[in-house]
Parts: C-alpha cells; sequence; structure tokens
C-alpha cells in the first residue's frame, strides 16, 4: 500500500472537487444557454450546388410552420448567398451552410451561431431571434484578399 501525505490527499480532494464542479458549470451553462456544437450535418458535392434539386440552387429563406424557418446559405470567395434575409421576431431558423470553393466562417453577431463552413459539409444550428435589429453576418475564416469584404444581415422585423 502506498502512502501518500494527509495534505497531499487534502489537496487531491480539493482538485477533484473543483473539476467535478467545472464539468458541472460547462453542462449547466451548455444547456441553460442553447449551446450547439457545430458539426457536419450532412456530405454535398460542391459541384453539384447549382444543379436543380440542390436546396443551394436556389439559396435562401423557407418557411416551414409560423415561427419556424429554414435558412439554404451558401458561401463562396467573398459573399454569402443570400445577402439579406428578412424574418419575424421570435421566429426559429435552422441555418444549413455550405461553401462552394474554400473554407469559409458563418458568425451572426449577438447569437449563438458561429460554425466553420467547409467544401463538401453542410454546417447546420438553429438560433430563434427574439429581438427586432439587423444581425450581421461575417466570415471569421480568411479566404482570400477580400475576405473582410464577405457579410451578409438578417433584418428581424
Amino acid at each position: 500500500m502506498i502512502h501518500v501525505d494527509r495534505y497531499e490527499q487534502a489537496w487531491i480532494r480539493i482538485t477533484i472537487l473543483i473539476l467535478i464542479a467545472f464539468i458541472g458549470a460547462v453542462i449547466v451553462a451548455g444547456v441553460a444557454s442553447g449551446i450547439q456544437v457545430p458539426s457536419a450535418y450532412q456530405r454535398v458535392d460542391p459541384k453539384a450546388l447549382s444543379e436543380p434539386g440542390s436546396p443551394w440552387a436556389e439559396p435562401g429563406l423557407r418557411e416551414l410552420a409560423p415561427g419556424k424557418y429554414e435558412a439554404y446559405i451558401l458561401s463562396q470567395i467573398w459573399s454569402f448567398v443570400p445577402n439579406e434575409m428578412r424574418v419575424p421576431v421570435g421566429s426559429e431558423v435552422t441555418f444549413y451552410v455550405t461553401s462552394r470553393d474554400v473554407q469559409h466562417g458563418f458568425k451572426i453577431v449577438d447569437t449563438n451561431i458561429n460554425m466553420m463552413v467547409l467544401p463538401g459539409q453542410v454546417a447546420k444550428l438553429k438560433t430563434t431571434f427574439a429581438r427586432p435589429g439587423t444581425y450581421n453576418i461575417i466570415c471569421h475564416e480568411y479566404c482570400g484578399t477580400l475576405h473582410h469584404t464577405m457579410y451578409a444581415q438578417i433584418i428581424v422585423e
């Protein structure tokens, strides 16, 4: 049997309690804040995005039911398509985002939406727009010389 000094045992116990508290805080914060982990929702061929039948052939906002929407957004060199969408206040919007060409970022300022967009993958997250206003969408992954001009807007009315 290994002998561990009682002060060292106390510090080990304190460390374990702190770790349990941190893990609990992360779980509670994730559930209370509606934090979602972005992941690859599905695969898609970047060369086939414009083909008929593809939701990215005509990207935009689609109403599923009153207050529930889907937004199909295409990221491509230095622009988001569409670059402006309007939704009523209180709407829940599920975003499906993919890239035609290179890696992009997709962040909607003042929401929980922040994801990386890769060619060949569809990223999916949802949020509820509880307050009216203009929400800017920015690209936060360097995508070329005009990266700083890549943005769009969601106008909540």
